[in-house]
């Protein structure tokens, strides 16, 4: 039986998603969970790979398990034995052709940057900036990343295998709500640091120091030459939303070599 969990955490206290051998990963403390519970050594599979200090209210994962337990017991039976930084939002059995990874149609990303006084209670959740933020001008520049485009250029390091950098964003809105700039991304994919470099951007086109036209210029091998990367931007701004699959989820794999999607 296939089971699809869909979970929410602070990752402040984590390493990311992915297992790292001595380290608190969010993949690890789940399949410790499933462990403890059934008596089994499962392989849990994330949609998206979170950095370290990232969160997620709807990241999603599913590990193949031989527990005659109800579906409806799991979600309430894994909270019990989960810490109080990670929950299980909800459990449902898949078929068994279902993958969260390859089978997602689009990934909702969210950074938030507070740019009101300080506040404690937030910046575990938000980058605190403190000044308020040329708006219009942060919204030409995430104008400009909507569509396909090579990010190179808005990436950290990169596996060695990651040949294909051209990645597609549906749509990229920046608000303002109360105190804080809100950068609402949906896409494909998302390579490493990808996410968190795009908010570095914008947050310099906002403050004046960089000119909105670099941003497209970036994304151009011809043109970006002599323009200085964007910087990368804190995890604990950023937060996986939601990861949609359709009425009838197929898996979306091309011919080319695609990573493990990541912030």
């Amino acid at each position: 039986m296939r089971i699809k969990l869909t979970v929410a955490y602070d990752g402040t206290e984590f390493r990311g998603w992915a297992p790292q051998a001595g380290q608190r990963t969010v993949q690890g403390t789940l399949r410790e969970a499933v462990r403890l519970i059934s008596g089994e050594e499962v392989e849990i599979t994330g949609a998206s790979r979170t950095d370290s200090g990232a969160h997620a209210r709807g990241q999603v994962c599913h590990f193949d398990t031989k527990s005659p337990m109800p579906t409806a017991k799991w979600a309430r039976v894994l909270n019990k034995r989960l810490p109080s930084d990670l929950a299980v939002v909800s459990a449902t059995v898949v078929d068994e052709s279902f993958h969260s990874r390859f089978c997602a149609m689009d990934r909702f990303y969210r950074y938030r940057i507070q740019t009101g006084v300080r506040d404690p209670h937030r910046t575990r959740f938000a980058h605190w900036y403190g000044r308020p933020l040329d708006i219009p001008a942060m919204q030409i520049g995430a104008g400009a990343l909507t569509g396909e485009h090579d990010f190179l250029a808005f990436t950290e390091e990169l596996e060695p295998h990651v040949i294909n950098t051209r990645r597609e964003l549906f749509s990229f809105r920046v608000r303002q709500v109360r105190d804080e700039v809100w950068l609402d991304v949906v896409g494909t994919a998302f390579l490493r640091g990808m996410m968190r470099r795009m908010a570095g951007a914008l947050l310099e086109v906002g403050r004046g120091y960089r000119d909105v036209a670099e941003v497209s210029k970036l994304l151009h091998p011809e043109e970006r030459m002599g323009v200085q990367l964007p910087v990368v931007l804190p995890a604990n701004g950023l937060c996986l939303m939601q990861v949609r699959y359709g009425r009838f989820p197929k898996d979306n794999r091309t011919t080319t070599i695609e990573p493990l999607p990541t912030t």
